[in-house]
């Protein structure tokens, strides 16, 4: 569930089984495709966090979180005293056994400042501030932080990444044991990515996890080997799966998706599963009445399959990303619009064929929709963005990367949106300074892409200081972005995010 959107890249500063924040989108339409957020949406994650001091006994007794400002800066190693053995895992599958943790009394200090240290009512607070890499690193310090880290409170929305060899324990016969998931029990974590797990890896999980019968609501599997018997197993035992991920999960079937989903599912994605075709369509739409959210890759879908969607998902279904689906052409789009018309999320990245008329039919049926991804298709042009301005008035986002026929015309008609929070431009070649003059009126714009644009230049990107309340600023890759211009901006825009 990290998000390119099928990739399985991780921050660097993730450890390769650490927690992969699941943000959430600001405007609410979900989390975002690999088109979607800028490079310093991603780092976020990465960022280290801004530590207060150990706040006074009197705003201890405070209801409410510590306001940064009232605390100076204090360094991680500062506050924790007692720095973790080198190469210690930063989530520990079975961190408190084999360890000795120090005991309070051992903590550097006076006994006022070691009281302080393990004062619940003051961590509560305190670890609010960390990141969760630094959360599994304070919770190796001692006995009493880690009783305070591991309320499932301070792990809400992350989901634990674990790959095969990181599920078992080399006895010394040579034999292999699997890990205590108790660590993740504790925490409460309802939902977990297993990378490159087998049929018997997932009945080892579920035999292990203590809440994986009815406490797990969310399952990823990426580049696994499943089979149709172990997706079956899987979806069988493991009752409160409400979502469900397979990516490059080669070994199931069509059958294997007809015998094992579950009424129960809201969410799916599939992607780059060589096996998946029309029929799996067919299975989703018959089986998953209650379906929400669909995100499919899969370059043998044709036009076919977005005929098999029933009135239950015109009713249920708001979010369709149909990413890559190269088969898909306009007559596919005019059985998706009529099959689900209270779609509010719509992705067409990469389906390469579909063009203007598509785009046309999409405006005039789905009114709703707040999202709209045409990245990736280079049969759309200005006149796409025409029909998407005069019918689509509560879009907020509008993905349009490597669209290579739009010019500034269509930013003309774009420029007419009064909802439009979220515009990416990034690697359109034929926008030049005129176009961009048309968006300096959106005070609804919030964050725009500009990354790879070449025909750009500085006195141009330097308008958009009259865009006041920009937040997001990518302009990567843009000759047009000199050092001159990034420092006239930090001026002119100082609470806006500029990313070189």
């Amino acid at each position: 569930m990290s998000n390119s959107r099928n990739g399985d890249t991780k921050p660097p500063c993730l450890p390769r089984n650490g927690l992969v924040k699941i943000p959430t989108q600001p405007n609410g339409l979900g989390s975002a495709s690999i088109t979607k957020g800028t490079p310093a949406v991603k780092n976020r994650l990465c960022q280290p966090s801004s530590v207060p001091a150990i706040l006074s006994p009197a705003l201890a007794h405070r209801s409410d979180l510590p306001n940064p400002s009232l605390a100076s800066p204090l360094s991680l190693a500062t506050l924790a005293s007692v720095s973790s053995p080198p190469g210690a895992s930063l989530v520990g599958l079975n961190a408190s056994e084999g360890s000795e943790q120090p005991s309070p009394e051992r903590l550097p200090g006076s006994p006022s400042e070691r009281q302080l240290a393990v004062d619940e009512k003051i961590l509560n607070r305190l670890f609010w501030y960390f990141s969760a890499c630094e959360k599994c690193v304070l919770a190796q310090v001692c006995k009493a932080w880690r009783r305070v880290l591991y309320q499932p409170k301070f792990w809400v929305g992350l989901t634990p990444v674990l790959h095969t060899k990181e599920l078992y324990n080399i006895l010394p016969s040579g034999e292999k044991e699997f890990v205590s998931l108790q660590g993740f029990a504790v925490r409460g974590f309802d939902g977990f990515c297993l990378v490159g797990v087998s049929d018997l890896d997932i009945c080892e999980f579920i035999d292990n996890y203590p809440l994986s019968k009815k406490g797990v609501k969310s399952m990823s599997l990426k580049r696994s080997t499943i089979t149709d018997a172990g997706l079956e197993v899987m979806l069988e035992q493991m009752q409160g799966v409400v979502r469900l991920e397979l990516s490059g999960c080669n070994d199931f079937t069509e059958a294997g998706l007809w015998s094992s989903l579950n009424a129960r599912i809201t969410a799916l994605s599939v992607s780059d599963c060589i096996n998946v075709a029309d029929d799996a369509i067919a299975a989703i739409s018959q089986l998953l009445p209650n379906l929400t959210e669909l995100n499919l890759q899969a370059y043998h879908v044709t036009d076919t399959a977005l005929a098999y969607f029933t009135a239950k998902q015109g009713y249920t279904t708001h979010t369709l990303r149909l990413n890559s689906c190269w088969e898909i052409t306009n007559h596919g789009v005019v059985n998706m619009v009529h099959s689900l018309p209270n779609l509010s999320v719509l992705s067409l990245s990469g389906c390469s064929k579909v063009t203007d008329d598509g785009v046309e039919l999409v405006a005039e049926n789905l009114r709703k929709l707040r999202s709209l991804d045409l990245s990736w298709c280079p049969r759309i042009t200005d006149m796409a963005l025409e029909y998407i301005a005069c019918d689509l008035h509560k879009l907020e986002e509008l993905v349009l990367d490597r669209c290579v026929r739009i010019t500034d015309t269509g930013l003309s008609y774009l420029s007419t949106m009064s909802s439009l929070r979220s515009l990416y431009l990034r690697w359109c070649c034929q926008v030049q300074d005129f176009g961009l003059k048309h968006l300096l009126g959106m005070g609804s714009l919030r964050l725009l892409s500009l990354a790879g644009c070449p025909l750009l230049t500085t006195t141009g990107l330097s308008g958009l200081v009259q865009l006041q309340e920009l937040e997001e600023l990518e302009l990567t890759n843009c000759p047009g972005a000199t050092p001159e211009l990034f420092k006239y901006f930090s001026q002119h825009l100082p609470c806006c995010m500029v990313i070189e």
